[in-house]
């Protein structure tokens, strides 16, 4: 619903944001919230964040990713669908800028580890202290789950300099 980027759009005015889902739902809620609050620093994309990031974003362009609570896609059988994976690290590490992070959240803690170590496994990335988001940051997954299950944090960085 936006909650967290509607937060960082207003404490980080000089920073551009880009919202990415694919329930138009959710885009147009979090559009009408951003227009009505004047924040000219973001942008929305309704598409899967998969083929945004692997074909809309130049190399080395991108600071920040923040990809809160993805589909965990729980069952065995779906697992194919699930945004992490080694592809979707190929993308996000080419376009990376040198010292840009990846910040991951989750409430699945099976789909925590997974993440983790895929990104783990990925030479081109170091892990770093996992971001906290402020009280006002917090997305309202984060704000069903947090006395429900606890919330699997893990955040990396590409090396200013290559390993």
């Amino acid at each position: 619903k936006g909650r967290f980027l509607v937060e960082r759009a207003r404490t980080h005015a000089e920073t551009n944001l880009l919202g990415i889902d694919r329930m138009l739902r959710r885009i147009r809620k979090i559009d009408n919230r951003v227009r009505r609050l004047g924040y000219p620093n973001v942008r929305l994309l309704r598409m899967e964040a998969y083929y945004a990031v692997a074909f809309l974003m130049p190399a080395a362009a991108i600071e920040t990713y923040y990809i809160f609570f993805p589909d965990p896609w729980p069952k065995q059988r779906h697992h194919d669908h699930r945004l992490f994976n080694q592809r979707f690290v190929e993308a996000l590490c080419r376009t990376l800028r040198p010292g840009g992070c990846v910040h991951v959240a989750t409430d699945h803690q099976p789909y925590f580890e997974a993440i983790r170590d895929i990104l783990r496994a990925e030479k081109r990335l170091e892990e770093i202290e996992p971001f906290q988001p402020t009280e006002a940051e917090r997305t309202d997954f984060e704000l069903w789950y947090l006395d429900r299950s606890p919330i699997g944090r893990c955040s990396f960085r590409r090396p200013a300099t290559p390993n």
